[in-house]
């Protein structure tokens, strides 16, 4: 059974650099032990505190194995100090997905915060480029 929910909330100002650095946390470790049954992004929007996170898992239960991971139990610790607006959870039907065969280029650090790329996710080189959008502004 395919399970979907997208997260959405607001993070104080000021917590921002450490919610960033505990969500790679969580993909670091996705990364490391690779499952093959989650599908996970995290967002945040123009406006550098809001974050949006996507999650997508296949179990027979339907359950989503995320919440098990060590990291993410490290992310959900102490999450009320940095949360401005309490998460909006939602369950979600994918309609379609796509990940297109060249990978998406990393931003570099001094992008604005919250706004850094994933670590590099085993398709791509994970090389640094300039910040700029291309024509259409989509990445």
């Amino acid at each position: 059974m395919i399970t979907s929910v997208v997260v959405s909330y607001r993070v104080r100002p000021e917590a921002v650099a450490e919610h960033v650095r505990l969500i790679r946390a969580v993909f670091e470790q996705l990364h490391a032990e690779q499952p093959d049954n989650v599908e996970y992004k995290v967002v945040c929007l123009a406006d550098g505190v809001s974050f949006v996170h996507i999650s997508s898992a296949s179990t027979p239960d339907g359950s989503n194995p995320l919440p098990e991971l060590a990291a993410f139990k490290q992310f959900g610790k102490d999450s009320a100090a940095r949360v401005a607006t309490a998460p909006v959870p939602a369950a979600a039907d994918i309609i379609g997905s796509y990940h297109p065969a060249v990978p998406l280029p990393d931003l570099p650090p001094e992008t604005a915060p919250g706004r850094e790329s994933d670590p590099p996710h085993g398709r791509g080189t994970g090389t640094a480029t300039t910040g700029e959008r291309p024509p259409g502004g989509v990445r």
